[in-house]
């Protein structure tokens, strides 16, 4: 069923040139990422409730200038779906393939740094899930997915300054430490990754 209070934010984000049906064939089409325990997959309209329990979390939120609501959550994860659509790639949801219950998001988002434009790897897990071995399970198939079928030149990562876990599994990943820059009046820690330093697969 096409849910059209949800497709309201299409107007503004989506510049309205799919239509509510061809939006949800967009989302069927898009491949997902298997790993040994996780799905990364499309979101989906269906999926809001599960990602506001990822970010009811004040550590998880401190990333985004303003606090989410329900209009502002539909909105961010119609953003979302619209990157993907534009750019190829954007944030998947994360389930767990035991249960089948949504923990997460990982993925890629364009963004700009220093004036120039760069695909960040980026993640968010609900807080009974900050596994360091899930978040990392998941970076290494989406930086996978980057470098072996979308052929991206490179990745980088942004890092709350003080966040250790993130950046221990950032590390882990391949990434390698840059700068501190700031964003939003908060100091972060840049990363970088190219496809030739990409070292053996790691075992979880």
């Amino acid at each position: 069923m096409c849910d059209v209070n949800l497709i309201k934010c299409q107007g503004r984000l989506f510049n309205a040139t799919l239509s509510c049906f061809e939006f949800l064939d967009f989302i069927e089409s898009v491949a997902m990422i298997e790993t040994a325990h996780l799905v990364l997959r499309a979101m989906r309209p269906m999926d809001m409730a599960d990602l506001a329990q990822i970010f009811i979390n004040p550590r998880v939120m401190r990333k985004f200038a303003v606090p989410f609501d329900q209009a502002r959550m539909k909105c961010w994860l119609f953003h979302n779906l619209e990157h993907q659509r534009q750019f190829g790639y954007g944030l998947y949801s994360v389930v767990l393939k035991a249960n089948g219950l949504l923990i997460g998001t990982c993925g890629l988002e364009q963004t700009d740094l220093n004036d120039r434009s760069a695909a960040e790897l980026s993640y968010d897990f609900r807080r009974d899930y900050w596994d360091e071995n899930i978040a990392l399970e998941a970076t290494c198939a989406v930086r996978n997915q980057a470098f072996q079928v979308l052929h991206l030149p490179g990745l980088v990562s942004v890092i709350r300054v003080g966040d250790i876990t993130s950046r221990q599994v950032i590390e882990r990943v391949g990434m390698k430490y840059v700068s501190k820059f700031t964003r939003y009046g908060h100091r972060y820690w840049l990363y970088r990754l190219l496809p030739n330093a990409v070292k053996q697969e790691i075992n979880l």
